[in-house]
This record gives C-alpha cells, sequence and structure tokens, in this order.
C-alpha cells in the first residue's frame, strides 16, 4: 500500500522498471493475499492467543503455585510480558521494512516456543525462573512477531485494510480462548508442567505453518526505485493531536487490562460457581473472536478515533460493572461485552495511530513510536492494580482506577479528534489558497 503512493509523489530519477511496477500493486485478494491473512492469523493464535492466558496463570500463581508473593508482585511477570510487543515495535517495524520479515518471524517463532518450554520446568514458588521464561523470554518472541504479523497484510490489501487486520487480530481472540479452556482443564488433572508441555506442542506447528503461508511483495526499502526521504521523527513529537492519541493509549492501557488479568481471580473470590468461574477467560476473549473485526470495520467508515472514543466508555463503564458481578449470569453478560468492547479497543490501536500519518512512508514509523510510548501504560498496569488489590482483596481500588484512567482515555481520543480534524481543515483551505495564487 505504501509504495503505491509513494510512487506517484516521490521524485524519482529513473524510471522503475517493469518488475517494481507489478511489485507496487496492491491485488486487494487472490490466493496469496488471503493465504498471508491466514498465515498471519496462525502466528497471533499460537503467540498473543497463549500470552493472553495470563489471568488463568496470575490466579493459579496467587492461589497455588506462588504463593509466597502478593498479586502486584505477579502482576509483573504478565505486564512485563505485554509491554514488549510494543516496546519491540520500531525494532521490529524497522527490520520488517527493511526485508527481514521472515528471519523475524523464525527468531520471535524459536524465542516464544522454547520459553513456553523453559516455563514447563519453572518450580514452586521459583519467582525468577518464571519471570524469566513467561515474562521476558515469551515477551520478546511476542515482540518480534507481533508488528510484522500485522502489516504484512498491508503488502496485499489496499481498500479496507483494517478490516482484514481486525480479521487477523481476531487469531489472538480465537487463541485466547481456546488456550484457557485446555489449560483450566488440565491444571488440576495433570499439574503444572505437564499443563505447559501439552499446550504448548500446539505453538511450533501452528507457527511454523503460519510462517510458510505468509509472502512479502515488496522489496526492502532500501532497494526500492522510489526511496524517499526518511520519516521525521521530530515532527511528529510536536503534533500535538498525535500526541495526544498517544497519551489516550497510554492510559488505555494502563486500565484495559484489568479484567483480562483479574477477571477468574475475582470470580473464584466472589464464590461464582467455579466451572464458569475458570471458563470466564475464555468466555471474555471468545467474544472478542467474533466481533473484532467489525472494529476495523467502523473504523474505515466513521474513522479510527470517532469509534474508539465509543470503545473507550463502553470498556470504562463495564470495569466499574464488574463490582456487580455476583453471580453466574452477571458473570457471563459482563465477560461477554467487556470482551466485545475490548477487543475493539486494542484491534484499533494501529489504525489511530495510522491516521495522522501524511504520507504512507509515515505509518509504520508513527505507530512504532507511539507503540514504544504505549508500552509504558501495558507495563506499570498489572502491578499498580495488583498494589491497589493488596492481598486482603480490596476490589473497589484497582476497578476505580482501572475505569477511570479508561475514562480518561475516552476523553484524550475525543479531545484529539476535534484537534485533528481543524488542523485538516486549515490545511485543506490553506492549499486551495495557494491553488489560486498559483
Amino acid at each position: 500500500m505504501d509504495t503505491e503512493s509513494q510512487t506517484t509523489s516521490a521524485p524519482e530519477t529513473t524510471s522503475p522498471s517493469v518488475s517494481d511496477v507489478k511489485a507496487f500493486e496492491v491485488p486487494d485478494g487472490g490466493f496469496v493475499a488471503w493465504s498471508t491473512v491466514a498465515g498471519a492469523w496462525l502466528v497471533l493464535f499460537g503467540t498473543f492467543g497463549y500470552s493472553f492466558t495470563f489471568g488463568v496463570y496470575e490466579d493459579y500463581y496467587v492461589r497455588i503455585f506462588l504463593t509466597n508473593h502478593t498479586p502486584s508482585s505477579i502482576a509483573w511477570i504478565g505486564s512485563f510480558q505485554t509491554m514488549m510487543p510494543f516496546l519491540l515495535g520500531p525494532v521490529a517495524g524497522r527490520i520488517f521494512d527493511e526485508g527481514g520479515f521472515h528471519v523475524i518471524q523464525i527468531l520471535g517463532g524459536l524465542i516464544f516456543s522454547i520459553s513456553v518450554f523453559m516455563l514447563s520446568l519453572c518450580q514452586e514458588d521459583q519467582y525468577y525462573q518464571i519471570f524469566l521464561a513467561q515474562g521476558l523470554g515469551m515477551g520478546l518472541g511476542l515482540g518480534l512477531t507481533y508488528l510484522p504479523s500485522v502489516s504484512i497484510v498491508m503488502h496485499h490489501f489496499k481498500r479496507h485494510s483494517w478490516l482484514v487486520s481486525g480479521i487477523v487480530m481476531s487469531g489472538a481472540s480465537v487463541g485466547s480462548t481456546v488456550f484457557p479452556l485446555i489449560t483450566n482443564q488440565l491444571l488440576p488433572r495433570v499439574g503444572f508442567a505437564k499443563t505447559i508441555r501439552l499446550t504448548g506442542a500446539i505453538i511450533p506447528p501452528v507457527l511454523v505453518l503460519g510462517n510458510v503461508m505468509m509472502r512479502t511483495r515488496l522489496p526492502p526499502r532500501s532497494k526500492r526505485s522510489d526511496k524517499a526521504a526518511p520519516p521525521n521523527i521530530k515532527s511528529f513529537l510536536v503534533d500535538l493531536p498525535y500526541m495526544i492519541t498517544v497519551l489516550g493509549m497510554f492510559l488505555g492501557l494502563s486500565g484495559l487490562y484489568f479484567p483480562l488479568v483479574y477477571l477468574q481471580l475475582f470470580s473464584v473470590q466472589h464464590n461464582i460457581d467455579s466451572t464458569l468461574a475458570f471458563h470466564s477467560i475464555a468466555i471474555l476473549n471468545a467474544s472478542g473472536a467474533f466481533v473484532r473485526f467489525f472494529g476495523n470495520y467502523f473504523a474505515d467508515k466513521y474513522g479510527p478515533l470517532n469509534v474508539q472514543v465509543g470503545t473507550s466508555i463502553a470498556s470504562g463503564a463495564l470495569i466499574f460493572a464488574m463490582l456487580g458481578v455476583n453471580n453466574a449470569a452477571s458473570l457471563v453478560v459482563i465477560a461477554i461485552l467487556y470482551g466485545t468492547f475490548s477487543n475493539w479497543y486494542l484491534g484499533l490501536g494501529f489504525a489511530c495511530f495510522a491516521s495522522f500519518a501524511k504520507g504512507p512512508e509515515e505509518i509504520g514509523a508513527r505507530a512504532g513510536v507511539a507503540l514504544a510510548f504505549c508500552s509504558l501504560g501495558a507495563l506499570i498496569s498489572g502491578p499498580i492494580q495488583g498494589a491497589l488489590l493488596t492481598s486482603a482483596y480490596r476490589w473497589i481500588r484497582p476497578v476505580a482506577f482501572a475505569g477511570t484512567v479508561t475514562f480518561a482515555s475516552g476523553m484524550c481520543f475525543f479531545v484529539a479528534q476535534k484537534l485533528h480534524r481543524r488542523t485538516v481543515s486549515i490545511r485543506t483551505s490553506r492549499d486551495k489558497d495557494e491553488d489560486v495564487h498559483a
């Protein structure tokens, strides 16, 4: 998508060859394009899908496996793992642009798979072992595979590209439905080590198949005939609507993961039917699997920032509504609704950042810079919420924090949208005046 626009706007000293022109065409369909979508779906199923099982592990670690640690210290494991895909976004994006797509996919997949099996060797009450395997190792694997897997569809789709991205992201939702179900069934039967090995055995073949199915279409940036000047990163930092959007996503990630991490523990602590409580994370993620792409569809139609305002408000309200969960029916309703809106929120982040790009060459850079800043929100979210929870399980405190910052996130998106619309309007008027004088 990006090079097609660049070939029409960037100055050229030589005419591109016929092969170059063909490479820059975006097919918007076909076997290779949809095969790539399916491959990216599988990668997110096996990586993000597995990592989003951490809500199950948080409950298991707090009650059984890491009883000598607080909920806050345990939450650092999941938060560090969640941070890595955002923090490593600029690095992974640069390697992707330079033609290293399959190299980084293979490396990230290997690190993730090995880390999962290393987790199975961790001993009870050995916090550092679990942090290194599940937090650092799996997080690093996620960081290397996530952005390239989402970005690769841009090589094959231009029209409704965000809708296709939503389909790809639904792989994470399906994985985070399947893995919690299997994990909760196996843990009481075969124990921690065997559960990790049995669930982890699914990951390598899924990642290999996904890598085989994906195909790149564009040459490395350094070898393209349409070379453009590198994006001006400093200009991003003084783009007020863009930076307010980054702040909004930072705040959102500081609160949004609360139900994903703590819903199962909340259900167990409130004596809700044990079988249903152990399925709460799967229910939450299953709802996201079926509706995630709708958020991207609405983003195509109404604009990602407009849709993000609504998802923020709904997600914040549903976090507060967790306090009203006292039986099976209320748990299912909250899990389904929160899974819907939180998945829309997470799926629209890339689209929100990309909407500020002045040209296709800025899309990856703007997304990478924003994700790096937002990674801090993902890092601090679980530990802050765990510290507020305390070992006495005072749920009102982390709920109030998570719900409030998620509401604040929506306000940031609202302000950013208004400012961005005004900026675009002024720029358009200036361009018309220049055309008239010319």
